[in-house]
């Protein structure tokens, strides 16, 4: 979700949803071929519509999972919806400044620069919410691969430590680059843009990319692989034995690794447009921008958070029931058919 620069030997680019502008390092302005005021307004407006469905959609999940006693159960499930809906909450507050065009001046300006407009406290869920998704991953690895280990060696202070591990590292890391490299310009914010040399941003950029993208999906490839792998084979042993059931685990456990899967999976292809577009504009800066691409991008990533929702409400059990409950027509519906069948049974006798 983070809108990064790219940089040549003489200029930093800005390269924000918003901006305008490229600024040169002796401070002066190059007018640069930008969208029109009109895309902007309707690409800030479509990424605000995203963040209210993901966070109503992701309350909901949320809801689902405590009423249906999940949370105790899968804290780490939890913790990845509640950092989804952390996103949504700050996409929501950030995208409705943007449009609201503040000019900001004084400290004031700074720190909601910093802090709201920069986006890093969006960046900062995205990032938390990929990071919890590798742990989850690892976690039902150790448990279905390794289960006597980690029975034995898992404890619950480890799952509550790398939860917030998922928050404290990404807010740290995020806020931590956007203070040194954000700056307020004749009342505009410009975020991610001042970089000490244009070694520093490419790094950034390689880094955020193999670490928060490669590694991760490496993770999910393994620990998926394996899974999957153990489950059929157990499967196969209990149908040479005429089991029925095929697998020793409940469907409660099942239908999440289904799930984690699927997520996974949303993950990998949401992210990859932004990352590419962000490592070609970083090592190609005389590349021409395709503003069109450009926010195709960003709006594929930001569906993340609001296509991963529904995800849990189709595939994940516990969550389905609860959420079915909650539809009035289907409670109509079941009312009248037990009424109908109270009927039948009143006639018969």
């Amino acid at each position: 979700m983070m809108e990064e620069i790219s940089t040549s030997s003489d200029m930093s680019v800005v390269m924000t949803a918003t901006g305008e502008t490229q600024i040169t390092t002796d401070g002066s302005y190059i007018t640069s071929s930008s969208p029109s005021g009109s895309s902007q307004i309707y690409f800030q407006c479509a990424i605000l519509v995203i963040g209210v469905v993901g966070l109503t959609t992701n309350a909901l999940i949320l809801y689902a999972l405590v009423a249906s006693n999940q949370h105790k159960k899968h804290v780490l499930l939890v913790n990845h919806n509640a950092l989804d809906f952390f996103s949504s909450v700050f996409t929501v507050i950030i995208y409705s400044l943007k449009l609201c065009n503040i000019h900001l001046t004084g400290t004031t300006g700074y720190w909601l620069c910093t802090l709201l407009l920069s986006e890093s406290l969006i960046s900062s869920g995205a990032v938390g919410s990929s990071i919890n998704l590798a742990i989850i991953s690892v976690e039902r690895y150790l448990k279905i691969v390794h289960r006597t280990w980690s029975k034995k060696h898992v404890r619950k202070w480890m799952i509550y430590s790398a939860a917030a591990f998922a928050w404290i590292g990404p807010i740290t890391y995020m806020l931590g680059m956007a203070f040194p490299t954000t700056k307020v310009v004749d009342g505009v914010c410009y975020a991610f843009a001042f970089w000490e040399d244009e070694m520093a941003a490419v790094v950034v950029i390689i880094w955020s990319f193999v670490s928060f993208y490669v590694i991760i999906l490496l993770i999910f490839i393994f620990c998926y692989w394996r899974i999957l792998a153990v489950i059929r084979h157990q499967a196969s042993v209990m149908a040479g034995h005429g089991a029925s059931g095929g697998s020793s685990y409940n469907p409660i456990q099942t239908s999440i690794i289904k799930t984690m899967i699927l997520v996974s999976l949303l993950y990998a292809i949401t992210s990859l447009p932004n990352y590419v577009c962000s490592l070609l504009l970083i090592l190609t800066p005389s590349l021409p921008l395709l503003y069109s691409v450009y926010y195709l991008a960003i709006f594929i990533a930001f569906l993340y958070i609001c296509i991963n929702p529904f995800i849990y409400a189709t595939k994940l059990d516990p969550v389905k029931e609860i959420l079915l409950r909650m539809i009035p027509c289907k409670k109509i519906s079941e009312e009248g058919t037990e009424n109908v069948g109270s009927a039948r049974v009143g006639t018969v006798t």
